[in-house]
Protein backbone atom coordinates (compact mmCIF):
# COMPACT_ATOMS: atom_id res chain seq x y z
CA UNK A 1 0.00 0.00 0.00
CA UNK A 2 1.28 3.38 -0.84
CA UNK A 3 1.29 6.33 1.28
CA UNK A 4 -1.10 7.87 -1.02
CA UNK A 5 -4.00 7.54 0.59
CA UNK A 6 -2.66 8.23 4.10
CA UNK A 7 -1.76 11.48 3.05
CA UNK A 8 -4.75 12.61 1.39
CA UNK A 9 -6.73 12.86 4.69
CA UNK A 10 -4.55 14.95 6.32
CA UNK A 11 -4.78 17.79 3.65
CA UNK A 12 -8.03 19.71 3.71
CA UNK A 13 -10.69 19.72 0.96
CA UNK A 14 -11.37 23.00 1.52
CA UNK A 15 -8.83 25.43 3.66
CA UNK A 16 -11.32 28.12 4.00
CA UNK A 17 -13.79 26.05 5.78
CA UNK A 18 -11.97 23.25 7.48
CA UNK A 19 -9.11 24.79 8.28
CA UNK A 20 -5.44 24.96 6.74
CA UNK A 21 -2.89 22.45 6.79
CA UNK A 22 -2.17 21.09 10.39
CA UNK A 23 -4.88 23.23 11.64
CA UNK A 24 -8.52 21.71 11.39
CA UNK A 25 -10.94 23.81 12.52
CA UNK A 26 -13.75 20.68 13.55
CA UNK A 27 -11.76 19.66 16.85
CA UNK A 28 -11.28 23.35 17.40
CA UNK A 29 -15.72 23.72 16.86
CA UNK A 30 -16.74 20.73 18.89
CA UNK A 31 -15.42 21.98 21.69
CA UNK A 32 -18.30 24.11 22.13
CA UNK A 33 -21.26 21.52 22.19
CA UNK A 34 -19.22 19.56 24.13
CA UNK A 35 -18.68 21.92 27.08
CA UNK A 36 -22.57 23.15 26.50
CA UNK A 37 -23.59 19.98 26.90
CA UNK A 38 -21.52 18.97 29.44
CA UNK A 39 -22.98 22.31 31.20
CA UNK A 40 -26.55 21.64 30.35
CA UNK A 41 -26.19 18.40 32.64
CA UNK A 42 -25.03 20.09 35.27
CA UNK A 43 -27.69 22.33 35.93
CA UNK A 44 -29.93 19.47 35.24
CA UNK A 45 -28.69 17.40 38.26
CA UNK A 46 -28.00 21.31 40.34
CA UNK A 47 -31.72 21.88 39.44
CA UNK A 48 -33.17 18.77 41.47
CA UNK A 49 -31.16 19.78 44.36
CA UNK A 50 -32.09 23.27 45.02
CA UNK A 51 -34.69 24.82 46.22
CA UNK A 52 -35.51 27.82 43.67
CA UNK A 53 -34.32 25.63 40.27
CA UNK A 54 -36.16 28.19 37.62
CA UNK A 55 -33.06 29.74 36.37
CA UNK A 56 -31.16 26.20 36.14
CA UNK A 57 -33.30 24.22 33.89
CA UNK A 58 -33.80 27.72 31.73
CA UNK A 59 -29.87 28.02 31.79
CA UNK A 60 -29.54 24.14 30.82
CA UNK A 61 -32.13 25.05 27.78
CA UNK A 62 -30.43 27.62 26.81
CA UNK A 63 -27.02 25.75 26.94
CA UNK A 64 -28.44 23.02 24.85
CA UNK A 65 -29.60 25.34 21.58
CA UNK A 66 -25.79 26.71 22.10
CA UNK A 67 -24.77 22.92 22.02
CA UNK A 68 -26.85 21.96 18.68
CA UNK A 69 -25.87 25.16 17.46
CA UNK A 70 -22.25 24.35 17.43
CA UNK A 71 -22.58 20.85 16.85
CA UNK A 72 -24.06 22.05 13.29
CA UNK A 73 -21.02 24.17 12.65
CA UNK A 74 -18.61 21.37 13.60
CA UNK A 75 -20.88 18.82 11.36
CA UNK A 76 -19.71 20.73 8.54
CA UNK A 77 -16.04 21.21 9.10
CA UNK A 78 -16.10 17.24 10.16
CA UNK A 79 -18.45 16.71 6.92
CA UNK A 80 -15.32 18.39 4.89
CA UNK A 81 -12.85 16.19 6.69
CA UNK A 82 -14.50 13.06 6.19
CA UNK A 83 -14.26 13.86 1.92
CA UNK A 84 -10.83 13.84 2.71
CA UNK A 85 -10.33 10.13 4.48
CA UNK A 86 -10.43 7.39 1.53
CA UNK A 87 -13.15 5.33 1.20
CA UNK A 88 -13.60 1.20 2.00
CA UNK A 89 -10.59 1.86 4.72
CA UNK A 90 -11.05 1.64 8.07
CA UNK A 91 -10.61 5.07 8.97
CA UNK A 92 -13.42 5.99 6.03
CA UNK A 93 -15.82 3.10 8.68
CA UNK A 94 -14.53 4.84 11.43
CA UNK A 95 -15.62 8.48 10.60
CA UNK A 96 -18.78 6.97 9.33
CA UNK A 97 -19.92 5.57 12.83
CA UNK A 98 -18.17 8.93 14.44
CA UNK A 99 -20.33 10.94 12.09
CA UNK A 100 -23.72 9.04 12.45
CA UNK A 101 -23.76 8.92 16.07
CA UNK A 102 -22.62 13.05 16.32
CA UNK A 103 -26.08 13.25 14.27
CA UNK A 104 -28.15 10.83 16.51
CA UNK A 105 -26.47 12.75 19.64
CA UNK A 106 -27.60 16.18 18.34
CA UNK A 107 -30.98 15.17 16.84
CA UNK A 108 -31.52 14.00 20.70
CA UNK A 109 -30.61 17.02 22.43
CA UNK A 110 -33.25 18.79 19.31
CA UNK A 111 -35.54 16.51 21.00
CA UNK A 112 -34.36 17.30 24.12
CA UNK A 113 -34.85 20.92 23.61
CA UNK A 114 -38.51 20.50 22.25
CA UNK A 115 -39.33 18.63 25.30
CA UNK A 116 -38.55 20.86 27.93
CA UNK A 117 -39.96 23.98 26.01
CA UNK A 118 -43.46 23.16 27.02
CA UNK A 119 -42.09 23.38 30.88
CA UNK A 120 -39.32 26.40 30.21
CA UNK A 121 -41.31 29.12 32.90
CA UNK A 122 -42.40 26.88 35.01
CA UNK A 123 -39.81 27.53 37.53
CA UNK A 124 -39.66 23.47 38.40
CA UNK A 125 -36.38 21.58 38.29
CA UNK A 126 -35.50 19.01 35.45
CA UNK A 127 -37.70 15.72 35.03
CA UNK A 128 -36.21 12.73 35.10
CA UNK A 129 -36.64 11.83 31.66
CA UNK A 130 -35.47 14.67 30.22
CA UNK A 131 -32.27 14.06 32.79
CA UNK A 132 -32.10 11.02 31.80
CA UNK A 133 -32.00 11.96 28.05
CA UNK A 134 -29.55 14.63 28.43
CA UNK A 135 -27.15 11.53 30.43
CA UNK A 136 -27.59 8.82 27.83
CA UNK A 137 -27.03 11.52 25.14
CA UNK A 138 -23.63 12.55 26.41
CA UNK A 139 -22.38 9.43 27.05
CA UNK A 140 -23.24 8.23 23.14
CA UNK A 141 -21.23 11.99 22.54
CA UNK A 142 -18.07 10.65 24.69
CA UNK A 143 -17.95 7.33 22.55
CA UNK A 144 -18.25 9.59 19.48
CA UNK A 145 -15.31 11.63 20.88
CA UNK A 146 -13.19 8.28 21.66
CA UNK A 147 -13.56 7.34 17.72
CA UNK A 148 -12.65 11.14 17.30
CA UNK A 149 -9.80 10.74 18.76
CA UNK A 150 -9.13 7.39 16.93
CA UNK A 151 -9.78 9.04 14.03
CA UNK A 152 -6.72 12.04 14.51
CA UNK A 153 -4.64 9.71 16.56
CA UNK A 154 -4.43 6.50 15.33
CA UNK A 155 -5.22 7.13 11.86
CA UNK A 156 -3.64 10.82 11.58
CA UNK A 157 -7.17 12.35 10.07
CA UNK A 158 -6.17 15.95 9.21
CA UNK A 159 -2.87 15.69 11.52
CA UNK A 160 0.59 16.92 9.93
CA UNK A 161 2.54 14.25 8.41
CA UNK A 162 5.49 12.75 9.87
CA UNK A 163 8.38 14.54 8.34
CA UNK A 164 6.25 18.20 8.87
CA UNK A 165 6.05 16.76 12.56
CA UNK A 166 9.64 16.21 12.73
CA UNK A 167 10.40 19.60 12.44
CA UNK A 168 8.85 20.46 15.90
CA UNK A 169 11.69 18.03 17.50
CA UNK A 170 14.31 19.18 15.35
CA UNK A 171 17.37 20.92 17.94
CA UNK A 172 18.95 24.44 16.98
CA UNK A 173 15.77 26.03 15.64
CA UNK A 174 15.52 29.69 16.34
CA UNK A 175 12.92 31.46 17.52
CA UNK A 176 13.28 33.44 14.11
CA UNK A 177 12.16 29.78 12.56
CA UNK A 178 9.70 28.79 14.98
CA UNK A 179 7.75 32.44 13.98
CA UNK A 180 7.96 31.54 10.43
CA UNK A 181 5.79 28.73 11.08
CA UNK A 182 3.28 29.65 13.22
Amino acid sequence: MTNEPRLQAKRPVSASLAGPYGHPFHPILVTVPIGAWVASLVFDIASRVVHRPGFLTQGSQWLIAVGVIGALLAAIAGFLDLFAIPTGTPAFRTALVHMSLNLLVTAAYVGNFLWRHSTYTDGGGVGPGRLILSAVSLAALGVSGFLGGKLAYRYGVRVADESTQAEGYTPGRSAKDVRSVV
